[in-house]
């Protein structure tokens, strides 16, 4: 197939109007008549990724996050993103992203059914009714400790970093993959007892305490590794004659 093809087909199922206005979403480099029978997929185009795709003679690499965000005045060896943009190119490599445009047609809802969440609803609007993050209710009531179990346990992560006291009692429950400091105001407004997220920092994690809310600190990474899968299974539904990878699991840090 090609590259045009796959984009369009991905484009039908999550449309680039729903990504935010800061976004860049969609082919940021490469042919769009390549020929494409070959697809990598991860969540970000780090070095090890960029190398992994020239290695596996991938002819498509399609990440979550996009390597580009603002514009860039030179490509070249110099620079970090240069230099991956120059082996992507040389290598004839077309590169897609699709970010908050997945947050908002995938990502929530894939999210909120894997830690078993009822009831639910869009914690933050984007367009047509859909957005990013999701409010639900958990099937029972548990304690923070018993909560942050099950996130682990939904998310196949090894460890979180919780925000209040660990035998309190939750029920209603606010996520939002990768960073969610800046939605924190939404959760507030739902009166949720927790809030599932990543990148939460030292003050707002106390200040939220104060104000009643508790945070369960997944990492960016830690639920967001569930684009790869998800979106692999349906390319795999839509595409024909294309092999599809995606990247190991692979946490970017280590806690000791």
């Amino acid at each position: 197939m090609r590259c045009r093809e796959i984009c369009t087909l991905i484009e039908q199922e999550y449309g680039l109007e729903y990504a935010c206005d800061w976004d860049n979403v969609g082919l940021l480099a490469g042919r769009r008549d390549k020929e494409v029978k070959k697809i990598l997929l991860a969540l970000d185009a780090t070095d090890e990724v960029v190398h992994m795709a020239v290695e596996q003679k991938a002819d498509m690499l399609i990440t979550h996050h996009p390597m580009l965000f603002s514009p860039i005045r030179r490509v070249t060896d110099e620079d970090m993103n240069g230099r991956r943009l120059l082996l992507l190119i040389q290598n004839d490599i077309s590169y897609y992203a699709m970010h908050t445009n997945y947050d908002t047609r995938g990502m929530a809802d894939l999210a909120a059914r894997l830690l078993k969440l009822q009831e639910c609803t869009v914690l933050e609007e984007i367009k047509d009714g859909e957005g990013i993050g999701r409010v639900g209710v958990l099937p029972r009531r548990m304690t923070l400790r018993e909560c942050a179990e099950q996130v682990k346990k939904a998310y196949q992560i090894p460890n979180v970093k919780l925000f209040g006291p660990l035998d309190k009692e939750v029920y209603k429950v606010a996520i939002c993959p990768g960073a969610g400091k800046g939605t924190l105001k939404e959760v507030f407004r739902f009166n949720c007892d927790v809030y599932v997220t990543g990148d939460i920092d030292h003050h707002s994690g106390i200040d939220a305490v104060d104000m009643g809310l508790c945070i369960i600190d997944a990492g960016h990474y830690g639920i967001e590794h569930i684009f790869m899968e998800d979106v692999k299974a349906y390319l795999e539904k839509v595409l024909t004659g294309v092999h599809m990878d995606c990247a190991p699991i692979k946490h970017p840090f280590s806690v000791l």
